[in-house]
């Protein structure tokens, strides 16, 4: 756009402008949002191939492009207790060749589909990935067996990954972000797989490649696998490449259920950090996984009470009381497990009175139930954010695979909106005062001790009652 055309355009826009009337110029109210629309999963087709690996398709959209998913139910719970971290080592190495693809080959066969190959593992999955041009959704079909079946495991490969883990691990314990979330964990949690999030140098340093080669064939195989394809493909095409891929891989181990059983308890945990100028706060306690029937209930008010920007501990603490930058709640979910949490980074001097005024919202939560408006601006800011955040191909897969993960079934997803929009405040009362409970919290706080030591003292007489 030219200079002049420009210059016109502005002038009209402030003609504009000043031609509106003082009535007109005040704030006026935005119109009420409309109801909530429920979600509609696409249609899709799911199977099961003989060898018991299991397969879901999803047409969707136009754009020419497929997003395959091929999740194995393998990750940190099945790691051998003094090796944590070997499941995502084992990944990471399973992406540099195959027995009939080196690794430059293999990266330069997913630079041709307009890809690149993702690995990753976590607590209860692994998932390998490709998001790549419709045309190339065979092949890719083709290459993400031959990465999950025929794995090279080289050995010339596994110093360099084994250096980057342990930078990682110098890196992470540094953060006091990370060091709290991992001493949540370990307390609430103990030597259960979930406890540990954190490997130690002392554990990676044990590592070899022979360990990633009896983890790989211990854990990998077919009846633990499912594959996810969602895009624009050539769905005669696609099923006859997987029958012809995946036919032949062996059933391998059944899936192992590691179910922990967490601690609730009150309990006080300070890491010295000498001269922090601020002091990282992590406090919670287990609650009912997602296939209770409160979690529903339980998740709106999560989001209510800390996990949403105009959440009551948010507006308290960052808005109101400057304590904060960036607070929040979560239900942080695996396997049939979950807690909630409260995290926030706040200054050395506010760690005692943000833990008072954290607190001080949950038990004002449990008295008195929220007004119908404020829970209907949290309901609504729910059901916009699912249902954007499902409008994509990778979303959608990762939807189905955590209800698939769960034993949920899809109605879980169909009926996500509708169940949110039915939570009442008194809904949201009951599940503070039944779950949310301040007593019963273990409390982590990472800062200068000799400065936050005499605000902690009321909880950590709380604590020592409770041993």
């Amino acid at each position: 756009m030219n200079r002049k055309l420009l210059k016109e355009i502005l002038l009209v826009l402030e003609a504009m402008v000043l031609a509106v009337s003082p009535a007109m110029a005040q704030k006026q109210t935005p119109p009420a949002g409309g109801p909530p629309k429920a979600f509609t999963l696409p249609a899709h087709e799911s199977y099961t191939l003989p060898n018991g690996m299991k397969v879901t398709l999803i047409p969707y959209g136009n754009a020419p492009k497929v997003t395959l998913d091929l999740s194995l139910r393998v990750g940190d719970v099945n790691s051998p207790d003094d090796l944590a971290g070997l499941s995502e080592l084992t990944a990471q190495l399973m992406k540099e060749g195959t027995t009939t693809l080196s690794s430059s080959a293999l990266a330069e066969a997913t630079s041709r589909m307009g890809s690149s190959l993702g690995a990753n593992a976590g607590s209860d999955q692994s998932t390998f990935s490709l998001d790549v041009l419709s045309e190339f959704g065979p092949d890719a079909v083709k290459l993400l067996g031959d990465v999950v079946q025929h794995p090279l495991l080289p050995e010339s490969e596994f110093p360099r990954l084994k250096t980057n883990l342990l930078r990682g691990i110098a890196v992470a314990t540094t953060r006091p972000g990370q060091i709290a979330a991992a001493r949540f964990h370990k307390l609430v949690y103990g030597d259960h797989p979930y406890g540990t999030i954190l490997p130690t140098a002392e554990n990676a340093n044990k590592m070899s490649v022979e360990d990633a080669k009896k983890f790989y064939a211990a854990n990998y195989g077919a009846q633990r696998a499912h594959l996810y394809i969602a895009g624009k493909f050539d769905s005669a095409a696609i099923k006859k490449t997987i029958a012809a891929t995946f036919s032949g891989w062996q059933k391998g181990p059944a899936i192992v259920q590691n179910l922990p059983k967490p601690r609730t308890r009150r309990a006080l945990d300070v890491t010295d950090r000498p001269n922090a100028p601020q002091s990282t706060i992590y406090v919670g306690l287990p609650v009912p996984n997602v296939t209770s029937p409160d979690s529903i209930p339980l998740f709106v008010t999560n989001m209510l009470l800390g996990g949403s920007f105009a959440s009551r501990i948010t507006s308290n603490i960052r808005e109101a009381k400057g304590y904060t930058y960036s607070p929040r709640s979560e239900l942080s979910e695996r396997y049939h497990d979950a807690y909630w949490a409260e995290i926030a980074d706040v200054t050395t001097a506010a760690t005692g009175p943000s833990l008072k005024e954290i607190f001080g919202e949950i038990e004002r939560l449990q008295k008195e139930p929220p007004s119908a408006a404020e829970l209907q601006g949290i309901q609504s800011y729910i059901s916009g954010i699912f249902l954007i955040q499902n409008s994509g191909r990778g979303p959608l897969i990762g939807q189905l695979r955590y209800v698939d993960l769960q034993g949920l079934g899809e109605d879980y997803l169909k009926t996500f909106v509708q169940k949110i929009n039915a939570v009442t405040p008194a809904d949201v009362q009951k599940m503070t005062a039944q779950y949310i409970k301040p007593e019963l919290m273990t409390i982590v706080v990472v800062g200068d001790k000799s400065k936050i030591n005499e605000q902690l003292a009321p909880y950590a007489a709380a604590a020592a009652e409770n041993k």
